[in-house]
């Protein structure tokens, strides 16, 4: 662990606040008039899940994580926890669901991914930034409805349900970007 003060807190670094790894979602700088400046910083808390927000004082020490990653390979849901395999040592991991959150919905057959751990347990898991996946439901579009402006939703492999392109079919396959669950493109292979 090291040390940093609370205005060099950036998305995407791991923090212990309580003494809990939390993983920076977002920071805002904020100077106001009068007082002293601060970080605003929403985090989620790796081992319950839940997301919250906490203003740092400028001049407070934050220890920021040495997190390891790991690259792993998906296996299967098993309830509250999903399976993932190291693709060398063939040595499989069992991480709960809430950790994924909606991304375990963009978990398909044989993705790779990086586990993220701290004090040997796994505290995160990191997508590729698009995925691919089939379209198993897609309902024809109503011609003259301009509600949906040109998209209809479409039921993915893992039961994912994204806003597509009305040309989009059944058996389709889509690239959906991870970060925002959002249909980025039809694959045409």
């Amino acid at each position: 662990m090291s040390t940093i003060k609370a205005g060099n807190i950036k998305k995407g670094i791991y923090i212990l606040y309580k003494e809990q790894p939390h993983y920076v979602l977002k920071t805002q700088f904020v100077s106001p008039g009068k007082g002293s400046a601060f970080t605003r910083v929403k985090m989620r808390d790796m081992r319950s899940g839940a997301n919250i927000e906490f203003n740092f004082k400028s001049h407070d020490n934050v220890e920021e994580l040495d997190v390891e990653t790991k690259e792993m390979q998906f296996l299967y849901h098993d309830g509250n926890e999903i399976i993932f395999m190291d693709p060398r040592t063939y040595e499989q991991l069992s991480v709960p669901r809430h950790i994924l959150d909606e991304q375990a919905l963009m978990l398909t057959s044989e993705i790779k991914v990086y586990l993220t751990i701290y004090d040997e347990r796994v505290i995160g898991v990191i997508l590729p930034p698009k995925v691919r996946m089939t379209v198993t439901e897609a309902h024809e579009a109503i011609s003259g409805d301009r509600q949906t402006a040109g998209k209809k939703p479409v039921t993915m492999e893992s039961g994912l349900i994204v806003q597509a392109p009305l040309f989009i079919k059944t058996g389709d396959v889509l690239l959906i970007d991870t970060e925002t669950a959002a249909y980025v493109s039809r694959v045409n292979d």
